[in-house]
């Protein structure tokens, strides 16, 4: 890039107006131009720019009165005044030629100085008068609204200049005594002085005066400017668009651009004023700054001026308001490619991104977790981020070896950390690689995703991440989640930071709220389809109900696995007294231990098969689907997620359950229906043998004492005692047989 003392600065003068400058800035830039070597002709021809304060002989006096200074002001003066009024310094690290443009491209130029065509301006040759103003009237008025104009004037120092004018009067009105003037316009709105011309004010007014206060509707902005030749400034104005109302030729040197700014408020109609100026800047057009204010007088369209006509040149110019001008003007320079013919790189076409996570996700991608709460999705990225620092597998799937950022926006710093460590732990991986691994902690920190982006990408730009991981992305979201397009330009930020850093974005997010059955796996997040359809990969999570009797095949499971581990660190030879398919039953397991431990050790055994049983009740089952851009859909993944880790259902559990997202609501109903039931029959039979028990004690009991101690009828205790398994007593609690139909049971 090239230092001040490199640039040209008359060219950054054209950044520049002087009637932007006070005195002091004008005297700055003076001084900063002789310091570097200009001459006063340029800062002179300069300053010719603003005939209103130009006097001539001025510039050279304060030259020879710059004789130097301790600290002098410099040329970075002036570079800071043009960076201020729009121009950037070129970054692109090469030495300047003289065709480049200082400053590089700006995202809000439009007019290429260069291809501009001048568009002539030609006074109409047949001229109504009346026609002019009508239309004026109706395209910038509603009937009902009060219009101030001016046609009288008034003398100072030489220069006429409009009074107040008259601003009681309604569109509607001006209208019935135009259309019925005969063309003598002046009837109406009184004789025009014809070296002055005529004015009007293009917002409406409230009737009592003609002050910005007065003005009921921030409807318009006027922008005008004389430094341009007139073709010219026809030519920038319709091809920078504007949402011009009407354009009017002045009768002298410009033309008046009436720009939609529909502004609900003062303030936010000098935000938008501010920012139309700055447009016009960019593109050429130096608008005076002195008609900013919303009451500002206008040139009348219909009289004469110094022997030239005031008329309309168009009405309904470019876009319909300001709204629509402003997306397009944001995005007209989009940097986008050119389209390229397929032939053209047929035979030699790039190389696909190599995967991240083989057959889900390539390097440089956006991979979306999506999951109710309790899923563990926090927990599963975590894994993620381990299993990719250390490449090894992640759900079963393989991982790329690299470098992750993980971006906590949820944790205070000690738990996140925590966590890591727990996760290594419970996976027992060594931590070999846990410097390829950044936590960003920004938990009471984080900015919305747009803001968030580029600091994002300053600080990961150097480390070659191969991964970057959000959790949770509502900690950053910008605006409503359920509208497509507001999610649209959410979701483009992360397709900055692949762009930029190259690496894959990886992120979570919720489910929506209710039921969720029928529901495709990518229609299950919260808000706007664009989080499921924006992914080159979606992974969704569901729960998958657990039976009473899955429940208990793994609490079995689990303490089996136990007893055995614990069993290794109390002998070496126990296998040969505990036979395998005694090892398969925790009953089985610990009636067979009774041979062979003492009873402390044996109790001891009762406890960690106990244990073993209560961390099985606390584990939750999913299943994770996948819907990928790049790759071949993938079967189902059931896992298990044991806090803090999800395990693989190795053993094939819950292949053949339905999740219960999927389960529709008569058939929730129905399960439960027989849930409720098989609990009332426990309930039937725990009553049957509590009071069989207390009467058995005291003799032989019939059906009749049962009725009676139950409280029920005869004909109901038998159904009870009918449907009742429990009669006799073993090691193994009481054991019932079918009962026949004698009295006593």
């Amino acid at each position: 890039m090239k230092t001040e003392t490199d640039l040209n600065l008359l060219e950054l003068l054209e950044y520049i107006h002087p009637a932007d400058c006070d005195y002091t800035e004008w005297l700055s830039i003076g001084m900063a131009l002789k310091e570097a070597g200009y001459t006063c002709a340029d800062w002179d021809e300069w300053s010719k720019r603003d005939p209103e304060r130009y006097h001539a002989g001025e510039a050279w006096r304060k030259w020879d009165s710059f004789k130097g200074a301790v600290t002098p002001i410099t040329a970075g003066t002036l570079v800071q005044m043009a960076k201020d009024h729009g121009w950037e310094p070129s970054r692109s690290g090469h030495e300047l030629d003289w065709g480049d443009e200082i400053g590089g491209k700006d995202s809000q130029v439009v007019v290429k100085k260069g291809w501009l065509e001048s568009i002539d301006i030609k006074e109409p040759e047949t001229w109504n008068p009346v026609e002019q103003l009508l239309t004026y009237l109706d395209v910038l008025f509603t009937d009902e609204e009060n219009v101030g104009y001016v046609t009288e004037v008034w003398e100072k120092d030489g220069k006429i200049l409009p009074t107040s004018g008259s601003y009681d009067r309604t569109a509607v009105q001006l209208k019935a005594a135009l259309k019925h003037c005969k063309g003598d316009i002046g009837a109406v709105i009184g004789d025009t002085n014809p070296d002055a011309g005529a004015w009007i004010r293009f917002n409406p007014l409230d009737g009592k005066g003609v002050r910005n206060e007065n003005v009921t509707d921030l409807r318009y902005a006027l922008v005008e400017s004389d430094e341009t030749d007139l073709g010219q400034q026809n030519a920038i104005l319709r091809e920078l668009e504007l949402p011009i109302a009407a354009l009017v030729y002045s009768g002298g040197k410009s033309l008046h651009a009436i720009v939609h700014i529909d502004a609900p408020n003062y303030e936010e109609y000098r935000k938008r004023v501010e920012f139309l100026y700055d447009i016009c800047r960019k593109n050429g057009l130096q608008p005076d700054k002195q008609n900013k204010n919303p009451s500002r007088l206008s040139r009348m369209p219909g009289v004469m001026r110094k022997g030239h006509k005031q008329f309309l040149l168009g009405t309904n110019i470019g876009k319909k308001n300001w709204e629509e001008w402003r997306e397009w003007i944001e995005s007209v320079n989009d940097d986008l490619p050119d389209p390229e013919p397929l032939s053209d790189v047929w035979d030699h076409l790039p190389p696909l991104s190599d995967p991240l996570i083989d057959g889900v996700l390539r390097k440089g991608h956006k991979m979306l977790i999506a999951g109710p709460s309790k899923a563990g999705k926090s927990f599963a990225l975590i894994e993620m981020v381990i299993a990719i620092a250390e490449g090894r597998s992640w759900m079963g799937f393989p991982c790329a070896q690299g470098r992750v950022l993980y971006v906590n926006l949820e944790l205070d710093r000690a738990s996140c950390l925590h966590r890591f460590r727990d996760v290594y732990n419970a996976l027992g991986w060594p931590p070999n690689n846990i410097g390829s691994i950044d936590i960003w902690n920004l938990r009471g920190k984080s900015v919305p995703m747009d803001k968030l982006a580029p600091k994002l990408i300053r600080r990961a730009s150097k480390k070659d991440f191969a991964a970057i991981v959000i959790d949770p992305i509502y900690k950053v979201l910008t605006g409503d989640e359920n509208s497509a397009d507001q999610m649209a330009a959410f979701c483009n930020q992360f397709d900055r930071v692949c762009s930029e850093l190259g690496a894959a974005v990886i992120y979570c997010h919720h489910h929506s709220k209710g039921y969720q059955g029928q529901k495709r796996s990518m229609d299950r997040a919260s808000g706007s389809g664009v989080f499921a359809r924006d992914p080159d990969a979606l992974l969704d999570m569901v729960e998958l109900e657990m039976t009473d009797a899955l429940r208990k095949q793994e609490e079995n499971k689990r303490a089996c696995k136990a007893l055995t581990a614990w069993m290794d660190t109390v002998s070496e030879s126990w296998r040969h007294d505990v036979g395998l398919d005694d090892r398969l039953s925790e009953a089985a397991f610990l009636l067979a231990l009774e041979d062979i431990l003492p009873p402390k050790k044996l109790e001891e055994a009762r406890q960690v098969a106990m244990r073993a049983k209560e961390s099985a009740e606390t584990r939750t089952a999913w299943r994770i689907e996948g819907t990928l851009r790049e790759f071949a859909r993938f079967a189902p993944v059931n896992v298990w997620f044991d806090y803090p880790i999800h395990v693989a259902d190795e053993s094939g559990s819950l292949k053949d359950i339905r999740p219960e997202s999927d389960k529709l609501p008569y058939e929730k109903g129905k399960e439960a229906s027989v849930k409720k039931a098989e609990q009332e029959r426990i309930q039937k039979n725990k009553k049957v043998m509590a009071e069989y028990t207390k009467l058995s004690k005291k003799g032989p009991v019939r059906v009749g004492d049962m009725a009676a101690a139950l409280g029920i009828e005869k004909h109901t205790a038998r159904r009870w005692i009918d449907a009742c398994t429990l009669l006799t007593r073993d090691n193994n609690g009481y054991v019932f047989e079918n009962l026949d139909d004698d009295e006593e049971i």
